[in-house]
This record gives structure tokens, C-alpha cells and sequence, in this order.
């Protein structure tokens, strides 16, 4: 069997069989998650900032999507836990001596150097390319590799001094393992912050309460009289007491009228 031209197909040709899985660049996908931003896709640059889940932005972008979260970007799904600029830290990296960053030739094209990376462990001095797992303290936004947190333990910040604790410590691009652990620890978290929030409101509206009758009771109290007008008013209130009584001397100058 030919076709046009006189070709012969081949067995591969006719017969369709299961589709290859394509197999996703490890290197590429490190890069990508190291050096780019997961909102904007592009370069990282200062100042950088992570969330909760662990994953790197520029701080320009994040302010971006807050201001207008509009339905039409899709990326926009990856930072739907960031509702405020409360919900990231700013983070404070230690810059690579070896790193050659941007270098321009003679047609004024840049090349970004992604062969290294731009940021290293203060500690220990490993490179944060994701070959080795890096974390950062929410407290105080230092990042340090895994590594130097299990070696050097300590309560404090190795750089700041910042006390910190377990609940803290926040993984850099971790596993899904390490997202659903820090899902939960934000959840936990956010819920802890709202139950805090409510007996502060409660306390208020007691304490508005409180004052409402109190300004009730004043506005119905009279206002005082000068001394002149208490007199008068304490006279005037005796005649009438007078003329009331029984036995008062108006009534009786009556009745002798009323006799003659």
C-alpha cells in the first residue's frame, strides 16, 4: 500500500499508540522555581518576598495582584491565599560572592548568570538553587539552609538575634508533602488570629453599653438653679403650701368673710 508520490507509510505512522509522558526538566524546573517570581514570571529581583506555602515573589508583583485581582490572570490562582500584604515576609538573603550577575557585551545584550546562584546560607555557605532545601523565619525574614538549622541548633536567629519558634520556620519551594504541612499551620494560624480578634470586639460593644445609660442619667438630671432663683422658687413653693393647707390662715380669712 503507497500513497501519492509513491511513498510507503511506515507501521508507526498507521498505528497510534499510547502518548509519551513527557518528562519535565529537573534542572529547568529549578530554575524556574529559584530565580523567577510565581506570580509574574519573571527574574527575581529585591526586594523579594515569600508566603506561608513557601513560594518566592517579587514584592512590586504581589502589591499588583492585591490592588486588582482580576479573574482573567490565571497565575493569579498561585497567590489566592495572599489576601494582604500581611500574608508575605520580605525576606533577607545573603548575596553570592561567586555569582557573576548580569553581564553586558559589546552589542549591549545582558546574560543573566543561572548557572549559579545569586544567594547563599550565611551559615554554612550553601548555595540556594534548589539542590539543597533552604528555609525562612517568619519573625524576622532571614533565610538559612536546612542544613544549619539541624546542626546549629539554637532558639535565636543566627544572623538578627530574633527569637523564633517551630511554627516559624517556613520551607523554600518545598515538597507537596511540605505544602500540605504549611497549609495547615496557615490555616491554623489565620484561625488562631480571628479567635484573638473577637473578645477584644466583644469588650467594646460592653463597654459602649456601659456608657449608654450613664449618658441617659446625666441628660435627666435637672440643671442647677442660681441663688437668687432658689429663693424665689422656695418661697413661692411655701405659699403655695400654705393655701393648700387646712388649717392656714387663707382658708380662714375666708370662712369669716363668708360668715359677715
Amino acid at each position: 500500500m503507497g500513497c501519492d508520490g509513491g511513498t510507503i507509510p511506515k507501521r508507526h505512522e498507521l498505528v497510534k499508540g499510547p502518548k509519551k509522558v513527557e518528562k519535565v526538566d529537573k534542572d529547568a524546573e529549578l530554575v524556574a522555581q529559584w530565580n523567577y517570581c510565581t506570580l509574574s514570571q519573571e527574574i527575581l529581583r529585591r526586594p523579594i518576598v515569600a508566603c506561608e506555602l513557601g513560594r518566592l515573589y517579587n514584592k512590586d508583583a504581589v502589591i499588583e495582584f492585591l490592588l486588582d485581582k482580576s479573574a482573567e490572570k490565571a497565575l493569579g490562582k498561585a497567590a489566592s491565599h495572599i489576601k494582604s500584604i500581611k500574608n508575605v515576609t520580605e525576606l533577607r538573603l545573603s548575596d553570592n560572592p561567586a555569582w557573576e550577575g548580569d553581564r553586558g557585551n559589546t552589542k549591549g545584550d545582558k546574560h543573566d548568570d543561572l548557572q549559579r546562584a545569586r544567594f547563599i546560607c550565611p551559615v554554612v555557605g550553601l548555595e540556594m538553587n534548589g539542590r539543597h532545601r533552604f528555609c525562612f523565619l517568619r519573625c524576622c525574614g532571614c533565610v538559612f539552609s536546612e542544613r544549619a538549622l539541624k546542626e546549629i541548633k539554637a532558639e535565636v536567629c543566627h544572623t538578627c538575634g530574633a527569637a523564633f519558634q517551630e511554627d516559624d520556620v517556613i520551607v523554600l519551594n518545598g515538597t507537596k508533602e511540605d505544602v500540605e504541612v504549611l497549609k495547615t499551620r496557615m490555616e491554623e494560624r489565620r484561625l488562631r488570629a480571628k479567635l484573638e480578634k473577637k473578645p477584644q470586639g466583644h469588650q467594646k460593644l460592653k463597654q459602649r453599653s456601659l456608657k449608654k445609660p450613664a449618658l441617659i442619667l446625666e441628660r435627666r438630671k435637672p440643671t442647677p438653679l442660681p441663688g437668687a432663683q432658689v429663693g424665689a422658687t422656695a418661697a413661692v413653693q411655701a405659699a403655695g403650701n400654705q393655701s393648700l393647707c387646712p388649717g392656714g390662715t387663707a382658708v380662714s380669712g375666708r370662712e369669716n368673710s363668708s360668715s359677715s
